[in-house]
């Protein structure tokens, strides 16, 4: 059984949503097998297959993230260095060919979101970034070509 390392925010967030589909989204899906129900003979009825295939998805959603809860492990800042990238680690990063300057926090798999500038360290790119320092040039070979970047900053 791997370990999940997670953020006190990524933690939080699943923490959140594990309560969510517990909760208000269990009763909303109760809410709606009932109503399909009544509409009569429920062997050829849409809505209720709809509602029970939507429960049957909540309940798994459900299991995956007690799943990843019970193996969650918060990264503790105050014993990682700060002189190297590693998970949760935010880097500022140039890109050697477009001069083009971006953020990353690399994070585990269960927190990456692109949209948000948090890739995982599973990833090409977070792979590629782990273990290297301030001033490094790495090089990053991805299905487009070799991508050149200049690390610049790291912080927590």
């Amino acid at each position: 059984m791997d370990d999940v390392y997670l953020t006190r925010e990524g933690y939080e967030k699943l923490v959140n949503e594990l309560n969510f589909l517990k909760k208000d989204k269990r009763r909303q899906l109760s809410k709606a097998i009932g109503e399909a129900r009544a509409h009569g003979d429920i062997s050829e009825n849409a809505e209720y297959d709809a509602a029970k295939d939507a429960q049957g998805m909540n309940e798994k959603k459900i299991a995956e993230l007690e799943h990843k809860l019970a193996r969650a492990r918060i990264i503790d800042y105050e014993n990682i260095s700060k002189d190297e990238i590693l998970i949760g680690a935010k880097v500022k990063l140039k890109d050697l060919v477009s001069e083009e300057v971006f953020e990353y926090t690399l994070v585990s798999d269960a927190e990456a979101d692109y949209a948000e500038g948090k890739i995982s360290v599973t990833s090409p790119v977070g792979a590629a970034l782990l273990g290297h320092k301030k001033k490094e040039v790495v090089e990053i070979k991805v299905p487009a070509g070799v991508l050149k970047y200049e690390v610049l900053k790291i912080s927590r």
